[in-house]
């Protein structure tokens, strides 16, 4: 029985494939919530049904496909939404200078812009019953900048800002507002972001071609390259936090890298701040 005491505890969870989206949405199963998950892929929709998760597909580049995937929640979910727990995200690697306007837009298509389009179309629903959890999973990057991840950088940045705001402008409405914001997670993050960097990156006509191609080793590495690594198991915790909570955080660090480097931005120069952010995005 789920410990949440409303009566329809729907989670609705974005990009459960695999990785953090996969782990959530199995663990609020297992903790009572009746989840509804979301996945890009077929094959990933049908095997999520094939653990017992009710789950859609929808393509967060899509206006139409989140729309129709609204539908069909509020369909299975009998109109109840309690959270929404925003997930869905890629990386794209690149400098700044080679990064092409159709690989920026791309990057904000899935980390942005189909996040907000779906909030929109649940929100309503919250408003109108006076409560409801709205959760995003934003990045140590949504709080500080790396060389060679721009566009990720400012998808997370933007989200931040966005999400802030949403927060301020749901101030009494019974709708809570909060960010997650994980270090180096256990995912499929870096094998979808090489494929990213190969895919819309000119590696051999750019100046840090050297670069992409330590970049491309790092990536290609089966094992997990940062010792701060910590499993999906520790934004379940505070996943469940902001959903349980009657005072849910306006944010949730994740790893010590986050708690570091959050801290840090706060009582540092900006200068010994990019030395050490050089270093560390190398």
């Amino acid at each position: 029985m789920s410990r949440n005491p409303l009566p329809y505890p729907v989670v609705l969870v974005t990009g459960a494939s695999s990785g953090i989206g996969y782990y959530c949405a199995i663990a609020l199963k297992d903790a009572g919530y009746h989840v509804v998950a979301t996945c890009r892929r077929q094959e990933d929709v049908d095997s999520l049904k094939s653990e017992g998760i009710d789950c859609i597909q929808m393509d967060l580049t899509r206006s139409e496909s989140i729309q129709q995937a609204a539908k069909e929640f509020f369909t299975i979910s009998k109109g109840n939404i309690y959270a929404l727990f925003n997930n869905g995200a890629y990386g794209q690697p690149g400098a700044v200078e080679d990064l092409t306007r159709d690989a920026l837009r791309a990057q904000f298509e899935t980390n942005l812009f189909g996040w907000c389009e779906l909030t929109n179309l649940i929100l309503p629903t919250m408003l109108a019953q006076g409560y409801g959890r709205i959760i995003q999973n934003s990045s140590v990057l949504g709080l500080v900048a790396m060389p060679f991840r721009g566009a990720y950088v400012a998808s997370k940045f933007a989200l931040e800002g966005l999400t802030d705001t949403l927060r301020l402008e749901l101030k009494d409405t019974g709708v809570f507002v909060s960010l997650i914001e994980p270090g180096p997670i256990k995912s499929l993050f870096r094998k979808n972001a090489l494929k990213a960097l190969n895919d819309n990156i000119a590696i051999d006509h750019s100046r840090h071609k050297q670069a992409y191609q330590t970049a491309i080793a790092r990536l290609s590495k089966q094992e997990e390259t940062s010792r701060f690594t910590q499993e999906p198991s520790a934004v379940f915790a505070r996943l469940i936090h902001a959903l349980e909570s009657p005072k849910p955080k306006a944010r949730y660090y994740v790893t010590f890298p986050t708690q570091l480097l959050g801290t840090l931005k706060r009582f540092i120069s900006t200068a010994m701040l990019d030395k050490i952010l050089a270093k560390a995005g190398a």
